[in-house]
């Protein structure tokens, strides 16, 4: 409640007439009517009440001793006004039955209902009597009064708490020193609405029983759950007394507060962690340095959304542990498995503080639903798990080797990316594949199966592939090795199976003319490949190959090799060509 239990305080005068005090209402209820004409016969000797317009709801009625605030009309029987306390533009305030008002009065205002209306015929005896008031009422007056109740309380009275909704989940209630943000409409007994923070549109944000509340909002907001609706009843004593606020709240008035309890947090709470799934098979946990990626929900406590990596179709994705989320996410987020949904609630002072951001109020409490996808850390290698070896398995696979496999490529959660059968061919080593892959193929035999844990910086890294692999995804391959050929020593893209003839020129140059051109050399070395003599690196175009050492040993560019251009590998310098 903007101002309440904060603003200055100064002492009302009260307003007295000749007969009773008076609270502001609307313009509406001022202009009260007159006594009806055709009422029932009077014999003068009593009061005599009407009851002109009674509330239907009247939880508690005027009883001897009680403070009240009403309006009035006092008119003479033909009509002729002595009194108002519309005319004074406040109501009467007074105690009934402390000789404090006519004895009349005292009587006809016992058993009123807030709201309620009644018209009022008082005999002398029961008013100013045979000496009425010098200039005001004459001796052996009859009064008429057209009375407005408006508040009512007692001395004894306390603050008095009615819930009309409470949430079927209450894990805290609100407890002294809680700093609480709540809507609320704040209105007088009557109805008279006198403040409401929905018409601000913001909440009031404060701590409870500190006193920088009235005392019996203090009091009539403990307890409270999230999410909970009450009407507080408050006494004048435990508002704002005889002053009233200076503005809009009169003295000795009761105040009723309609109250939403919107969030609650103490300054010394720390995050709130909440398990919702933990996979059964958890075999490392996330720590400070590691990188995650994640699908959330961020709510406010009252259920309000306010972020959704969902609505966005990606996982959000950060370091942890290294500030660079807010404090209560960077705690979160620790000792997580990949696959976990957890809940974080996060107070304002490990969130977004007293200031919010966008979207997020000031001093509000976080609620996110998480789920993680997976996460890896920069320092991290590939994770080789073998679940099936034959006994046979003495050749393995080395850089170089031409192999043929089978895979299944998927995401940590289990998100299919890709699959073979018998159809992905690769050569070790020779980057055709993710770091990472070729890091996972290696000293594998025909038939083993494993399964390849690579992460990001060995794999797609933080770009990942458009349309197909996240950025910064952590990747499972599930291999199945078919089929593998020895590649050649590192540096050679062929080699010879036996003894090199000191007379290969001349073999090579079948014509004799002393130069080799490209048809020539292409079909010998095909030719002793064949055979079995000679030996091209797999996997690779054979075509090329054999125009690159071609090209070699063509070292004038002329499109002929000479036998001055012609040399072996093992006779080159170390820098030299890749030759025979």
């Amino acid at each position: 409640m903007a101002g309440v239990g904060t603003l200055p305080r100064r002492r009302a005068h009260r307003c007295c007439s000749l007969l009773l005090p008076a609270l502001l209402v609307s313009w509406v209820a001022c202009q009260a009517p007159p006594v009806p004409a055709g009422e029932k016969p009077w014999d003068g000797q009593d009061v005599h009440i009407e009851r002109s317009s009674v509330p239907e709801q009247c939880p508690r009625t005027v009883r001897t001793g009680d403070f009240v605030r009403y309006h009035y009309h006092g008119t003479f029987p033909d009509g002729s006004k002595f009194d108002s306390s519309y005319d004074r533009g406040s109501t009467f305030n007074v105690f009934v039955g402390k000789g404090q008002l006519i004895s009349g009065m005292d009587k006809a205002l016992v058993g009123m209902c807030v709201n309620e209306r009644r018209f009022v015929k008082i005999p002398p005896q029961l008013g100013y009597g045979s000496e009425g008031v010098s200039g005001v009422i004459p001796a052996n007056a009859v009064l008429h009064f057209d009375v407005l109740l408006i508040d009512l309380w007692n001395s004894e009275d306390d603050v008095h708490i009615q819930t009309y909704h409470k949430p079927d989940h209450c894990p805290r209630t609100v407890q002294v020193s809680d700093f609480i943000r709540y809507h609320y409409n704040g209105t007088f007994l009557d109805g008279t609405l006198f403040d409401s923070s929905h018409n601000r549109m913001r909440s009031y944000d404060t701590y409870v029983g500190i006193g920088w509340l009235i005392p019996g909002m203090d009091k009539g907001l403990l307890g409270m759950c999230v999410g909970e609706k009450r009407i507080i009843t408050v006494p004048p004593f435990l508002a704002y007394g005889e002053d009233g606020d200076g503005k809009e709240i009169p003295g000795q008035a009761s105040l009723v507060f309609d109250v939403a309890l919107l969030d609650l947090h103490n300054p010394k709470d720390g995050i709130a962690i909440e398990n919702q799934y933990v996979p059964e098979s958890c075999n490392r946990k996330s720590q400070t340095g590691d990188f995650l990626r994640y699908h959330y929900n961020g709510t406010l406590l009252d259920g309000t959304l306010f972020d959704s990596s969902y609505s966005r179709n990606r996982t959000y994705d950060t370091y942890i542990g290294k500030g660079y989320v807010i404090a209560g996410m960077d705690e979160g987020l620790l000792g997580v498995c990949i696959g976990e949904k957890r809940r974080i609630i996060i107070p304002p002072h490990l969130g977004y503080g007293e200031e919010g951001r966008e979207n997020i109020p000031g001093s509000a409490v976080l609620i996110f639903d998480i789920h993680v996808i997976d996460f890896h850390n920069p320092s991290d290698s590939v994770n080789i798990s073998t679940y099936y070896k034959p006994s046979n398995c003495t050749i393995l696979s080395k850089k170089g080797d031409y192999l043929k496999y089978h895979y299944n490529a998927s995401l940590l959660d289990g998100t299919l990316l890709d699959s073979t059968w018998g159809d992905f061919q690769n050569i070790l080593g020779s980057g055709q594949v993710v770091l990472g892959m070729d890091m996972g193929l290696r000293e594998m035999c025909v038939g083993e199966k494993r399964t390849v844990v690579i992460p990001p910086h060995l794999g797609y890294g933080e770009a990942g592939v458009e349309g197909e692999v996240p950025g910064s995804a952590v990747l499972v391959f599930d291999i199945e090795l078919l089929e593998l050929v020895s590649g050649l020593p590192e540096g050679y893209m062929f080699i010879w199976n036996e003894d090199v003839s000191p007379d290969l020129f001349e073999q090579i140059d079948k014509d004799n003319n002393g130069e080799v051109l490209l048809e020539e050399f292409s079909e010998y070395i095909q030719a002793q490949v064949h055979s079995g003599k000679g030996k091209l690196a797999p996997g690779f175009d054979s075509g090329i190959i054999i125009k690159n050492m071609f090209t070699n040993q063509d070292r004038n560019g002329d499109g002929k090799i000479t036998a001055e251009e012609f040399n072996l590998k093992d006779q080159e310098p170390k820098e030299g060509h890749d030759e025979l």
